[in-house]
C-alpha cells in the first residue's frame, strides 16, 4: 500500500512508519517540527527529507490510505486535501486495530506504570521463546523498534493509553484496540486538557473494563483505591484477577522478589515496580508462561529507556532519568528512590511539562510529592508555557501546591547545573523526572560538573 503519515514525527507514529516501510509499503509523511531521535530515524530510513512540513500537494489520488496523527488539527491542509479526495483516514489505534483483528490483544491501560509493563511483558515473552507483535511507548533492551505487526503472529501486546485517538476520532485509544487480555494499573487524574473533570477520565476506565468481552481477562491493581471503587461497580463480564505487589526483600546492595520461600535477584526496585512485575506475572501466565519461567526471565530486566533509568553511577554520584509526571508516579519513584540509597544525599528534580502539570487548577495535585528529597526543584520552560498560552507559575504558587516552603523553582538549564552544584555532596544520589527533556539539557556535561565537585 501507498501510506501517507500525517504528523509523523511522534514517537509510536514514526516507529510505526518504519515498521510498515519493513513490511514493503510504501510510505511518506509530514509535520510541523519533529526532534531527534524520530528525525534521525525517519531520514535513515528515507521516510522523509528535509521538506517535511505539511504541505497539501503531498497529498495525491496515488495514496491508499492516511494515517492521523493526535498532533494534527482538523484544519490541517493535509488532512483536507485527503478528504477532499476521499482517501480513507485512519487514527494510529484504528489501524493497529485493524491489523490485529485476529490476533489475542493484551492492551495495558492505567494512570501509570503501562510502558514498564508492557516491557516486562515483552522481555520475558521474547525471553521464553515466544513470538508476537508489539506497540510500546519506549525503547526496549532487545527489540530494534517499538511496533511491530505481521501477519504470522497470533498475539499482540499493546501499551494503551487513555489519551484521544485523533482529531476525526475522540475515542481513547485503548478502548480502540477491543482488549482480549486488559491490564489497568491504577486511576489517576490526568489530561486536564481532555478531561477536565476527574468523573470524565474516571468514566474512561469504567467503559475500557467493561468492553472486555465475556471471554476476556481484567487484570488490575487491587492496591489502587480508585480502581477499588470502579471494581466495587463493574458490570462487565470479564474474568477479573486482582494483583498486589510482589514481595521483596532488600540487602545490602540488593533486591530480591521471593518465589515461594526462594529469593531472585531482580535489577529493578521500589514498590511501584513490584506492583508492574506482578501485572506482568498475571498476564504472562494468561499466555502460557509457567511461574518459574517468568521469574527466571524477569531476573534480567533492566527496565524500560527513562523509567527509573541510571543515567550514571560511580563512587559518589548516581543519576537516575525518569518519565513521572503524575503525582502519584513522582511520590512512588522518589519514595523508591529515597528507600533504596536511604544515606544517600537525595536531589530530586521535576520538570512541569504536560498540559495538566502546567495547569493551576491541577498544580494542588502534587502536593507533598517531593518531600522525601533532601532537596527539591520544579523545573519549567518560560517557551513552554508560552507555546500552550498558560500564564507562568510564580515560586510561592509552586510552594504551596507542593507544600515545600524551601522548594527551588528552576527556568533554565544553567540555573539547573547551579542548583545541583550546590547541593551536591558525598554520596549523592540525583533523580531527574519528567516526560520532556530539560531543554535539552547536556547530561554528560552535568554528571562531568558533579563528578569534579565530588
Amino acid at each position: 500500500m501507498r501510506i501517507h503519515f500525517i504528523a509523523i514525527g511522534g514517537a509510536a507514529m514514526h516507529q510505526l512508519a518504519i515498521a510498515l516501510n519493513h513490511n514493503g509499503h510504501r510510505i511518506s509523511g509530514s509535520d510541523d517540527e519533529i526532534f531527534d531521535p524520530a528525525l534521525s530515524n525517519l531520514k535513515k530510513h528515507g521516510l522523509i527529507s528535509d521538506e517535511y512540513l505539511w504541505n497539501p500537494e503531498n497529498i495525491t489520488s496515488e495514496i491508499d490510505l492516511v494515517i492521523l496523527g493526535m498532533h494534527a488539527r482538523k484544519d490541517n491542509p493535509e488532512l483536507i486535501r485527503a478528504q477532499q479526495l476521499g482517501i480513507e483516514v485512519l487514527s494510529f489505534p484504528e489501524f493497529v486495530y485493524r491489523q490485529s483483528i485476529n490476533k489475542k490483544r493484551v492492551v495495558v491501560g492505567g494512570s501509570h506504570g503501562k510502558t514498564t509493563i508492557t516491557s516486562m511483558i515483552m522481555h520475558v515473552l521474547k525471553d521464553c521463546g515466544l513470538s508476537f507483535d508489539y506497540l510500546v511507548g519506549s525503547a526496549i533492551r532487545g527489540f530494534d523498534t517499538m511496533v511491530s505487526l505481521t501477519q504470522e503472529n497470533s498475539v499482540i501486546v499493546i501499551e494503551g493509553d487513555e489519551y484521544l485517538s485523533s482529531c476525526l476520532d475522540p475515542r481513547p485509544k485503548f478502548h480502540v484496540y477491543h482488549a482480549d487480555i486488559a491490564v489497568i494499573s491504577g486511576v489517576e487524574w490526568d489530561h486536564i486538557n481532555v478531561y477536565p473533570h476527574y468523573d470524565d477520565y474516571l468514566n474512561a476506565f469504567r467503559v475500557f473494563a467493561e468492553m472486555i468481552p465475556e471471554t476476556g481477562s481484567l487484570i488490575y491493581c487491587s492496591a489502587d483505591e480508585q480502581l477499588q471503587g470502579l471494581m466495587h461497580t463493574y458490570e462487565g463480564s470479564a474474568h477479573v484477577v486482582a494483583y498486589s505487589e510482589i514481595p521483596f526483600i532488600q540487602k545490602d546492595n540488593q533486591v530480591c522478589v521471593l518465589l515461594g520461600n526462594t529469593p531472585i535477584p531482580v535489577q529493578v526496585f521500589g514498590r511501584h515496580n513490584m506492583l508492574n512485575m506482578s501485572a506482568a506475572h498475571q498476564v504472562c501466565r494468561l499466555l502460557g508462561i509457567a511461574d518459574e519461567s517468568f521469574f527466571a526471565s524477569i531476573a534480567g530486566f533492566r527496565g524500560a529507556a527513562k523509567r527509573l533509568e541510571m543515567i550514571h553511577e560511580s563512587d559518589n554520584l548516581r543519576m537516575f532519568r525518569d518519565f513521572a509526571h503524575a503525582p502519584s508516579k513522582l511520590k512512588a519513584t522518589v519514595d523508591a528512590v529515597r528507600h533504596r540509597y536511604p544515606n544517600d544525599n537525595l536531589i530530586a528534580v521535576f520538570e512541569l511539562h504536560t498540559f495538566s502539570s502546567m495547569n493551576p487548577a491541577f498544580l494542588a495535585q502534587y502536593s507533598n510529592a517531593l518531600n522525601l528529597a533532601d532537596f527539591a526543584a520544579v523545573y519549567f520552560s518560560p517557551h513552554a508555557f508560552q507555546l500552550k498560552k498558560l500564564k507562568l507559575f510564580s515560586k510561592g504558587e509552586i510552594c504551596n501546591a507542593f507544600n515545600r516552603p524551601d522548594i527551588a523553582v528552576l527556568s533554565s538549564p544553567a540555573e539547573l547545573f547551579d542548583f545541583a552544584e550546590k547541593h551536591n555532596q558525598k554520596r549523592t544520589t540525583f533523580l531527574l523526572m519528567s516526560s520532556g527533556n530539560f531543554d535539552n539539557i547536556n547530561f554528560e556535561e552535568l554528571v562531568l560538573g558533579l563528578r569534579l565537585i565530588c
